[in-house]
Order: C-alpha cells, then structure tokens, then sequence
C-alpha cells in the first residue's frame, strides 16, 4: 500500500483536496511515501513537474525547469544531502536551475550521453542506456527513449516510472524540437508498454502523475 499525502500552497488561501480541479494555485506539491520518498514541485511557465527523490539520506532532484529557490527550500525540508541533479532531456523547461543548484549543493548534474550536442551546460556524468544510478539503499535505472529528444530517458525504481516528456497522462510528448522524431517517438511508445503493469505508478513530465 501506498501512503500518500498532498501539500498544496495556494496564492490567498489554502484549499481542501475533494477530487475536484484547484484553481489559483501558485504551486502545488505532492509528497508519495514509499521505500523512496517522492516530491513533486510544479515550477515554471510550462509547469514542468520537477521531482525530489530521498533514499536514506541521500537525494536527487529530476528535472529542475525554474524557481531555484523553491527547489532548494524543498531540498532543504527532505533532510537530506543532494546527491544528484538528472535531466530526463535537453529543453530549458527541465534544465534551467541545473546550474544554480549544482553552485549552492555540489551536486553532479546527469544527463544521457546522446544530449551532449544539445545541452548549453557542463554535465558532470553522461548516462548511458541500461546504466544504474544508485541513491542512498535504491538502484535507478536508465533507459534511453528517444522521440522527444534524442537521448530522452525514463527513470525506472521499484514500480514507478519517471517519463520525462515521453508519455503523459492524456498523451506524449511532441517531436518537432530539434533532436525529436516522429518515427522513434512511436518505437519508443510500443516499447515503453512493455514496462506499463498493473500497479505501476508514472510520474510525467507535465501533467498528473496516473497508476496502471
């Protein structure tokens, strides 16, 4: 079973969770208790979901878009040391704040190796396909989805998936940005079901998170 706990910060006031939209919201964060602990901050104009993960007392923080400050206060209440900094992709909604977060944690910034021609930023560690990045007592491992970007990645731990801009709630991601295809989006999109199993939890890039 799965705890969950919502946190949502409102811009006038804070409003009950009834299943129903929450509109006026300056950001709104969601805390999901598992063997690793996931916080989802949503940040920027695109309202990209960034996400702060905690095992043991190391933490990583997946796709940082905007609002370094935010980000750093959340990092702050995990309690934790920021081990990592893992871009899914190359675009700026998901890698603006690497740089500013890297200067204020030390941490190392990760990206897959097939973003190298793309990125306007030093990358610490290029990924590649299959690799495991180990935090604190859990293995993360990278899988390579190309489509939306060429070397856009999927994070896999125990039964969640982190997607990136692959795959959505109500869809996928686009494949008109420079690196992106339509024709490896599909092949990565029949790939990727093999992995979708009941029970499995998909944390995107955008959008609402969404149980198999």
């Amino acid at each position: 079973m799965i705890e969950v706990r919502f946190l949502v910060e409102a811009q006038r006031e804070i409003f009950p969770l009834r299943g129903q939209a929450i509109i006026n919201l300056q950001f709104s964060i969601i805390f999901f208790k598992i063997s690793m602990e996931v916080m989802k901050i949503i940040v920027g104009p695109i309202r990209t979901n960034c996400y702060i993960l905690k095992s043991g007392n190391e933490l990583a923080v997946v796709d940082p878009g905007e609002e370094t400050l935010l980000i750093l206060d959340k990092i702050k209440d995990m309690r934790g040391i920021l081990k990592y900094i893992i871009n899914t992709h190359y675009h700026f909604d998901h890698t603006t704040a690497n740089q500013e977060i890297k200067k204020a944690t030390g941490a190392k910034i990760l990206i897959h190796e097939k973003e190298k021609g793309y990125i306007d930023f030093p990358a610490d560690i290029f990924l590649q396909d299959n690799e495991e990045i180990i935090l604190g007592e859990e293995k993360i491992l990278v899988r390579n989805f190309p489509g939306h970007s060429e070397g856009s990645i999927c994070l896999f731990v125990e039964k969640i998936i982190f997607t990136g801009d692959l795959l959505f709630k109500d869809g996928y991601g686009r494949t008109d940005l420079v690196g992106g295809s339509e024709e490896d989006m599909f092949k990565s999109l029949d790939e990727i079901r093999k992995f979708l199993k009941p029970g499995v939890m998909v944390y995107p890039g955008h959008g609402d998170e969404f149980q198999i």
